[in-house]
């Protein structure tokens, strides 16, 4: 729970509370769009923002973080994929660096509070289909913003299906073994923490390449200019369609822009 007082931001766990003040240090891990978020937020609140990240994660991510003025500590990875060693490292490094003073950590995997933040998109997509919505379709990262959804969306018509798409590659939610692959933000390669399948009605796979493909025929086809997870969600809405239907109205979300790729093979094809 955060609460603003006198030009600070106040975090309370419990009877503590910390302080952030102009000048402290904010640490995240993140694969690039909640650091991108968080460091212009440090810019405009006056913090310092240092950033573990990894080479895993496009160049134009961590350009434009740096770009934002914050420090980036890269975590190797295996051959530029994703695996759960990786976040694993990437959150010990956000820990270590957490013990130094005036350094708040928001370990968004467990940040609770991030779950609300999403309750405002989920009344945007029911009012803007004027409450006839058949499925809402999502990758899940943190798991924070498909939970957010869908809490709201289930209290307005629990018979509305909820479907989270994951990398075929390390379909750990679907009860498969976490591996490597290189969609970004998403599959850290175990249950996220605020994962609740009570929302969830089905988990679609989509895979790497299926997902890169998709990207691109969005931008070619439809001047829809996004990056790999939103290919995927995109593949993973259409399955659903096929089967619900043409009068079945699916949502889905285009997650972030295509410029964060430009550096990956995403669009070279």
């Amino acid at each position: 729970m955060y609460q603003y007082s006198t030009g600070y931001w106040k975090h309370l766990v419990g009877a503590t509370a910390y302080c952030l003040r102009p000048g402290d240090t904010i640490v995240e891990y993140t694969g690039g769009s909640t650091g991108i978020s968080l460091a212009l937020v440090c810019v405009a609140k006056g913090y310092h923002l240092h950033i573990v990240t990894s080479d895993a994660f496009s160049q134009d991510k961590l350009k434009q973080m740096s770009a934002f003025g914050a420090e980036l500590t890269l975590i190797p990875s295996e051959g530029g994929l994703t695996t759960k060693k990786l976040i694993l490292d990437m959150i010990e490094a956000a820990r270590e660096i957490s013990q130094r003073p005036h350094t708040y950590w928001t370990d968004q995997l467990n940040n609770l509070d991030s779950i609300a933040g999403y309750y405002p998109l989920a009344e945007e997509i029911w009012n803007q289909t004027n409450g006839k919505l058949d499925a809402f379709v999502q990758c899940a990262g943190t798991a924070a913003s498909s939970r957010g959804v869908a809490t709201v969306l289930k209290r307005y018509d629990p018979e509305l299906k909820i479907i989270i798409v994951e990398p075929a590659e390390s379909a750990v939610l679907s009860g498969g073994q976490a591996g490597p692959h290189k969609i970004e933000g998403v599959g850290i390669g175990y249950i996220p923490p605020l994962w609740d399948p009570s929302l969830v009605d089905e988990i679609i796979a989509v895979s790497t390449d299926d997902a890169k493909a998709m990207a691109r025929r969005l931008a070619r086809e439809e001047g829809l200019f996004a990056g790999t997870s939103s290919g995927a969600n995109v593949i993973a809405a259409i399955r659903v369609a096929e089967r619900l239907g043409p009068d079945a109205k699916i949502a889905t979300l285009m997650v972030d822009s295509g410029l964060k790729y430009l550096s990956t093979d995403v669009y070279r094809k």
